[in-house]
């Protein structure tokens, strides 16, 4: 099913829990729903089409990254991201904000002109406007298009924070006029202020008078607790309007989702299953397994014997364990697809639990196990 027209449709509520579909027009987004990342038109060590076998809906990419390497005039002569990493799913983009603050080393921060920097690869002097992110993301033919914030470092300076986010919902607006009219498209606004309540609805408040298609709540998973993060979500998600799907950037572990879901948010994304994949970490519902270990180089059943996708449920953790350890590329792909796969799978257990009213059951099981 698709829709030329973006939109959000709230299905179901269990408690703060929601149940959603959104719909663009390349088909519509399950809600909540996880992200596989996909920073450089590429999800590593994985296939698209095994990544949309995984159940997948929707996949991120990254403005900065890409504008960088190969470059929006190289992706634009396919007409976009889909044509060129041969992706049929919508595509999110980040406008670009986290990557300024977390890999750049000298960055200057100009109301009128945006963010100043050097590139992280070669140094070169890089002007990035909120109009600018906002032409990159069109071309790059982005289905949900964030706007440009300044995403601070975790600090608790609350005079910083404040003005920080005066300069993301004055950048907030100049997207919105950058990014015009566009019915098959989304722009969704970016809710900052740290962790202090006064500071996130004070945020959100702005970027409501803005008006966007959704909200995403940035400056988390930048080094706080997570009983901090939940503590920022309960504090913000009753204020934020129902009838738009809310985003928490770059969260994160299966528990973390399970509290954000619990308190109101639906959407999702993390470099934490295909990151752990490459480093030797299995998700499972029995919990995590790090498979460098020795105890698992006599052990011959595999993962997950349902995953057949690969044939990944015919591989022993054994055979996994020497892989990892012989340094194989193997290991990481058969481990990102089993972790995708659970991503998805938590995903739609999920779904299922809100709809059959035992979210709170299915909660209490595996918060403490996944």
């Amino acid at each position: 099913m698709t829709s030329e027209k973006f939109s959000f449709e709230l299905l179901k509520e269990s408690k703060s829990a929601r149940l959603g579909k959104i719909n663009t027009h390349r088909g519509f987004i399950d809600t909540p729903v996880f992200m596989p990342v996909g920073t450089l038109a590429t999800v590593k060590a994985a296939f698209i089409e095994d990544i949309i076998s995984s159940g997948a809906q929707i996949i991120l990419s990254n403005t900065y990254h890409l504008m960088l390497r190969p470059g929006t005039e190289t992706i634009k002569r396919f007409g976009g991201l889909h044509k060129f990493m041969n992706c049929k799913l919508p595509i999110l983009t980040d406008s670009g904000g986290f990557q300024i603050m977390s890999l750049s080393k000298l960055v200057k921060i100009d109301k009128k002109k945006g963010a100043i920097f050097n590139s992280h690869l070669d140094g070169k002097k890089i002007i990035l406007s909120p109009e600018e992110s906002i032409r990159i993301q069109k071309d790059l033919n982005s289905d949900i298009v964030m706007v440009l914030d300044e995403c601070p470092k975790l600090t608790k300076d609350k005079n910083k924070l404040s003005e920080s986010l005066k300069l993301s919902n004055h950048w907030a607006e100049r997207s919105k006029i950058e990014f015009g009219l566009n019915p098959k498209k989304a722009l969704f606004g970016i809710v900052q202020g740290g962790i202090y309540k006064d500071l996130r609805l004070e945020s959100l408040e702005g970027l409501e008078k803005i008006g966007f298609d959704g909200y995403a709540l940035g400056g988390l998973a930048v080094g706080e607790s997570q009983s901090q993060m939940f503590n920022v979500l309960e504090n913000i998600t009753f204020k934020m309007p129902k009838n738009k799907p809310r985003y928490l950037m770059g969260v994160g572990t299966p528990s973390d989702i399970l509290g954000a879901v619990k308190r109101g948010i639906d959407m999702f994304d993390c470099v934490m299953p295909t990151r752990s994949g490459r480093t030797g970490l299995a998700f499972t519902w029995e919990g995590r397994l790090n498979l460098r270990n020795s105890k698992y180089k006599k052990d011959d059943s595999p993962i997950n014997k349902y995953i057949q996708l690969r044939n990944s449920n015919l591989y022993s953790k054994s055979y996994i364990n020497h892989l990892i350890n012989s340094n194989e590329i193997l290991a990481s792909m058969l481990l990102t697809l089993n972790n995708i796969i659970f991503y998805q799978d938590l995903m739609n257990k999920i779904r299922e639990a809100i709809k059959n009213n035992t979210f709170d059951q299915f909660y209490n099981k595996y918060i403490n196990i996944i």
